[in-house]
Order: C-alpha cells, then sequence, then structure tokens
C-alpha cells in the first residue's frame, strides 16, 4: 500500500483488526509505502532486512510479532520458537530483546483465547509506551538545548549520527526529540547529520527533518571530525542501540570516531535514549554482541539515478572482501551524559540508581487514541 505524506508514521498496531503495518524504509527517501506483516516470520524479516531501523520501533515490531504469533498457532511451544526467532533478528539493539521477553512472559502461561486477545492489547501498550517516552525525553533533551543556547547566546549547530529521529521510533524520535521541540520553541539551531554509510540512514534523518521545517545540512561520515575541529559544531547528540551497565554505549558504526573528535575539541557528546535500552546484564562494552552485516551493504548503493528510475549500482569490484559491523562501541568516558525519559542528564556513575526499571516498566491501561485518519 502507498501513502503520500512528508512524516510518515512508522508502524500501525490495529487492536481491534488484529493487523500490523510498518513503513517500508528500505524505499525512503523515494517512495513511501506500507507492508502489511501476517505472521511472527515477516516480522522477523522486516527487522534483519532493515524494513524497520532505530531500537525503539524494532521493539515494537518485536511485540507486534509475538502477537501474530499468539494469533498463528496455540500452543506454547510456538510461542516460544517465535520469540528466539524474532530475537535473532537484529542481535545488537536490546529493544528487541526487552519487547519479546516482556510479551512471552506475560502470554506463555495464558489460555490460549485469553492468551491472544491479551497478545495484541500487549503490543499496542508497548507502541504507546514508546510513543509517551519519545516525548518525555523530548522535554528533558530541550532543557539541555535552551541551556547550551543561553549560554553562547547564538544559533547552535548540533550534529547527529545515523537515524534516532522518528523514522526510528514511534514519535519523535531519541537524539532528535529535543530538536524539534526546541525548534519549535523558537531556538535557532541546524543540524548536522552525518550520511551513515553504508545504509545511508542519515540521509533519512535530513530527509525527515527537512520536511518538519528545521534546517539541516547532510554531510560526509568523515567530515563531522574537521568541522568540530574547526569549531563548527556546538553539541552531538546520538542515539543508542544497547547502553551497558557502566555506560558504554552501542550505537550505529562510526559513532565511537564522533565520540573521539568531540572528545578532542572539547564538544558535549550525549546519548540519547529511553531507559528500555540500557541493558544490565552487560556489565561494559565487550558484553554487547555487535552485528556483522553483509559485505553486499558495502558494494551496492540504492538511488535514483539521473532519468528518475530507482536503481542499484555496486561501486568496488564485488570480488573484493568486506568487513562489515554494524555497530561500534562508545567507552562511557567519552559520553558527556545520558538523555532518558527519566532524566535529562544522567552521567554513567549514577546509572546504577535507574537499575532494575527495565524490566518492571508499567504498561499504561489506556492508550491515546488516534485519529483515524492517520491508518494507512
Amino acid at each position: 500500500m502507498s501513502v503520500e505524506s512528508n512524516s510518515p508514521y512508522t508502524v500501525f498496531i490495529d487492536e481491534a483488526e488484529r493487523r500490523v503495518a510498518v513503513l517500508d524504509q528500505r524505499l525512503l527517501p523515494h517512495r513511501v509505502e506500507y507492508v502489511d506483516l501476517k505472521n511472527a516470520q515477516e516480522a522477523a524479516e522486516a527487522i534483519r532486512d532493515m524494513t524497520v531501523r532505530g531500537a525503539p520501533l524494532i521493539g515494537v515490531t518485536g511485540a507486534a510479532g509475538m502477537a501474530l504469533a499468539a494469533d498463528e498457532s496455540t500452543e506454547t511451544g510456538f510461542l516460544i520458537e517465535a520469540a528466539n526467532l524474532l530475537k535473532s533478528a537484529r542481535p545488537t539493539a536490546v529493544n528487541l530483546n526487552w519487547a519479546v521477553d516482556f510479551m512471552l512472559k506475560r502470554l506463555k502461561g495464558m489460555e490460549p483465547d485469553r492468551r491472544r486477545k491479551a497478545a495484541w492489547h500487549l503490543a499496542a501498550e508497548i507502541c504507546e509506551q514508546e510513543r509517551s517516552m519519545s516525548i518525555r525525553l523530548a522535554k528533558h533533551a530541550q532543557t539541555i538545548i535552551e541551556a547550551l543556547y543561553l549560554k553562547l547566546g547564538r544559533p547552535l549547530n548540533i550534529l547527529t549520527h545515523c537515524n534516532a529521529g522518528k523514522l526510528a521510533t514511534v514519535e519523535l524520535g531519541t537524539a532528535t526529540a529535543g530538536i524539534y521541540t526546541a525548534f519549535e520553541a523558537g531556538i535557532p539551531l541546524t543540524v548536522y547529520a552525518d550520511e551513515t554509510r553504508p545504509r545511508l540512514q542519515g540521509t533519512l534523518t535530513a530527509w525527515e527533518l527537512k520536511a518538519a521545517g528545521v534546517p539541516v545540512c547532510l554531510i560526509a561520515d568523515n567530515a563531522g571530525g574537521e568541522l568540530m575541529r574547526e569549531g563548527g559544531i556546538d553539541l552531538v547528540i546520538v542515539g543508542a542501540d544497547r547502553i551497558a551497565a557502566n555506560g558504554d554505549t552501542a550505537n550505529k558504526i562510526g559513532t565511537y570516531l564522533k565520540a573521539l573528535a568531540a572528545a578532542d575539541n572539547q564538544i558535549p557528546f550525549y546519548v540519547a535514549a529511553p531507559i528500555s535500552t540500557f541493558d544490565w546484564t552487560a556489565k561494559s562494552g565487550g558484553d554487547i554482541p555487535i552485528e556483522n552485516r553483509s559485505g553486499d551493504e558495502i558494494r551496492w548503493v540504492r538511488g535514483i539515478d539521473k532519468h528518475g528510475h530507482e536503481t542499484e549500482v555496486c561501486i568496488t569490484d564485488p570480488g573484493i572482501a568486506t568487513v562489515n559491523p554494524g555497530f561500534d562501541v562508545t567507552p562511557a568516558r567519552l559520553i558527556t551524559g545520558f538523555i532518558t525519559d527519566r532524566d535529562r542528564n544522567l552521567c554513567a556513575g549514577r546509572l546504577e540508581r535507574f537499575k532494575g526499571e527495565q524490566s518492571c516498566l508499567k504498561i499504561r491501561k489506556k492508550r491515546r487514541e488516534r485519529k483515524s485518519s492517520t491508518t494507512p
């Protein structure tokens, strides 16, 4: 299905119709299309092939996959198999593990008929929880941006890496959440978005910011350090896929280099993420699994040619060997602070106060009503 929209919703979970539709982000920014997911296998594939992206959105899609699995079979064993399949789709993103394990724990002891209804209700509640998280996080991030603006007394230049915006979540994003609200509050700013090779998620950050009217400049991945050295960047905000108990942070490949450049130039470097992205079982970054992806992501680039036709081109000898880790780990010592849905400036030394919250998050009983016009 196709939808004409400059700011598309990323996921729809229809509890009444038992239907899941996700935005196919592989086609952006050239086409806006939605894909209906029919079963847990399709949900896992959508996560694995990056139809959906971003740790919070991957978690919501995992929860939706569990609801689909509850419809597929009444057997508890099938539900457990579906959970393992979904969690294996993107091993670095801890939000996926959290959402799937939460669903499995709640559902596996229920009678089949009750399980089906509860599964869809829980999936929809997790989706709403992520929306609310984004709004709370935005308020905390905006406070930091406002304080820096008042300190410097001039328009701000903010650098971000990958896509931790609306497309990676259900509402305002993580790294971009406070940028959106600060801009709406009248703070003059420009965002510098790394292109983020090899999947070019930064181009989607630039696309969504431009659609919202936020001044944005797309830059090559290796340009960030030079811009910082020249004094052209005031603040760096990135998202995260998994944060260890000591504050070491796994995010899209290239984040570590930006953190090093920021530290060398005394530029504040913040990680914006919900509490569900913290993995208290990982003592440090060495305990975080790093996903290695196909080398074809490096060899091939998708885009539009000068005639307006979508195409893929090979940019190197296809026989050349590649190494393609999807993520890297930024040591906590390089991170100024963490912006979460619980706190606006949480340093690594204070993370312990939130330990355990991930497993006991309360699911809200009442969701905000959505406008029917937003359904694809």
